[in-house]
């Protein structure tokens, strides 16, 4: 029984014997050594005397105890043994499942991880804990790479599941109709009023004591599928109040989709905290971004109206290039205001508005957590810039995006240092040679590095010293899959199947 105490840091009888041997006081080492080894608890200390005045051993007091842990040990391990089918699915499809969650943001929005759960065959009870498994497998993962994609597995698997018909999972999982119907707008592309009643009524309705569902709900939020709709929407919402010369502080629907988006952004610091409470969202976004961000559309729609006009009843309006010192400032300081002017530059940039374009470039310079450098954003980006490929043949619009906005962080920032070759990649033909003569010697890597940026840049080398050569041939830039967002187009006007309110996939 007392074989193996010294490596748990516990005296046995051979320490005791040398204690006394050593001691002056007996009785005080033999009350220190019990006070150092025995079981350490606050409440006890003031039982244990009463035991001693009734003569009971301490040996008898400690087996009585080692006998009530040992019972309450076997209890749990029967209760663990109902579950060993899934833990031995677990155990044995662990790294299986570890490969398909880490390998997810390389891939389509086709969860294989769902067939690890269909092909388990596992009891009601099983599933569930694999499901769990799972689901603590994604927030790790969000928490050590804070990779979005991983927020939108975590969506895309329940949706999967609930298609699929897996009524344990579905019944147990709070998160279930908010991600339902958050789905249905996501495929619609568009946010309307009756869902955006049903998303409030399942935010306010999480109860006292189950706030910890919220950050499962920031997570579903904070999908770039979600953000996307929900920043769509919002600015469909500024459009049809631009309309009805209103503010939009007097929007319900619009307030609430800045609340999800704020809960959304916020989904790594409430799981890394565990502090599960909504966080507020800056009520100057509403007061003073968003009026500066519709200063910004309506000095584009004015210029745009002029140009249409005959000749003889233009005037002399140029396009503006100032921004509103608060749009600006809200682009560095708040990430949800971040967020949606991050989503208008990309807007703008595949409507082909060129000089919208090379007006919010500059904002983009500087930008809160340099969320303007990040992967998606920029993968995004330069994508649309392939359909402004001509104008990359003058001097002004290359100085715009590269010396305005690229070309400031890409010598401390590789992923930007490789989107900018990406970019010229597929350009390089059409960028003014001296121009990509330049642009080569600044984004040339030292020689000691290693990187694939390198082939790189020493295939556009290649490419622009012989100007007779035809352009390469690449894969063509994903554009992304982000809609327009003109008045009256079917984004707008996209009807929900009467026959299903949250329609599948």
């Amino acid at each position: 029984m007392f074989a193996g105490l010294p490596e748990l840091g516990i005296s046995n009888g051979e320490d005791l014997k040398e204690t006394l041997t050593n001691c002056t006081e007996p009785l005080k080492a033999i009350d220190q050594f019990q006070t150092e080894n025995g079981i350490l608890l606050p409440t006890l200390q003031s039982a244990l005397p009463f035991l001693d005045l009734h003569g009971t051993p301490r040996l008898e007091f400690h087996q009585s105890v080692f006998d009530e842990l040992r019972d309450k040990l076997m209890e749990r391990v029967a209760v663990i043994a109902e579950g060993k089918d899934a833990d031995r699915y677990v155990w044995a499809g662990g790294p299986r499942l570890t490969r398909l969650t880490r390998q997810y943001p390389r891939s389509e929005r086709q969860p294989r991880v769902v067939q690890c759960v269909r092909a388990s065959q596992l009891p009601s009870s099983g599933v569930v804990k694999l499901y769990d498994m799972v689901l603590q497998f994604l927030r790790t993962l969000f928490l050590r790479t804070r990779n979005v994609h991983y927020c939108t597995l975590r969506a895309e698997l329940l949706m999967s599941l609930h298609d699929l018909d897996v009524s344990e999972i579905c019944s147990v999982d709070p998160c279930h109709k908010f991600t339902w119907c958050l789905d249905a707008c996501i495929r619609e592309k568009f946010v309307d009023a009756k869902r955006a009643r049903e998303l409030q009524g399942f935010l306010d309705g999480v109860k006292k004591g189950q706030e910890q569902v919220l950050g499962d709900l920031s997570m579903i939020l904070c999908d770039p599928f979600a953000s996307n709709t929900l920043v769509l929407s919002t600015v469909r919402n500024l459009q049809e109040l631009l309309g009805q010369d209103a503010l939009p502080r007097d929007s319900p629907d619009l307030l609430l989709l800045l609340r999800m988006l704020c809960l959304g952004q916020g989904a790594w610091d409430m799981i890394d905290s565990q502090v599960f409470k909504e966080p507020r969202l800056d009520l100057e976004v509403v007061t003073r971004f968003l009026p500066a961000m519709m200063s910004v559309v309506v000095d584009d729609y004015t210029f745009t109206v002029e140009q249409r006009l005959p000749t003889e009843e233009k005037s002399s309006l140029t396009y503006p290039t100032a921004l509103p010192e608060a749009y600006t400032k809200f682009l560095q300081e708040n990430r949800v205001a971040c967020e949606m002017g991050l989503y208008y530059v990309l807007h703008i940039t595949k409507q082909r508005n060129k000089n919208a374009l090379q007006r919010l470039l500059p904002a983009l310079a500087e930008t809160h957590n340099d969320m303007a450098l990040g992967d998606i954003f920029l993968h995004l980006f330069t994508g649309h810039l392939t359909l402004l490929s001509d104008d990359f043949g003058t001097e002004e619009f290359c100085n715009a995006v590269f010396d305005g906005f690229l070309l400031t962080s890409f010598s401390s920032k590789e992923n930007v240092h490789r989107h900018i070759l990406r970019l010229l990649l597929h350009l390089h033909h059409k960028v003014l040679p001296s121009r990509l003569e330049t642009l080569l010697k600044a984004l040339e890597p030292p020689k000691q590095a290693h990187c694939p940026s390198i082939s790189w840049a020493g295939n556009l080398t290649k490419y622009s010293l012989c100007p007779s050569a035809p352009p390469q041939r690449q894969p063509p830039l994903q554009t992304g899959k982000a809609p327009g967002l003109r008045v009256g187009s079917s984004l707008w006007n996209a009807k929900p199947c009467p026959s299903d309110p949250y329609p599948s996939r």
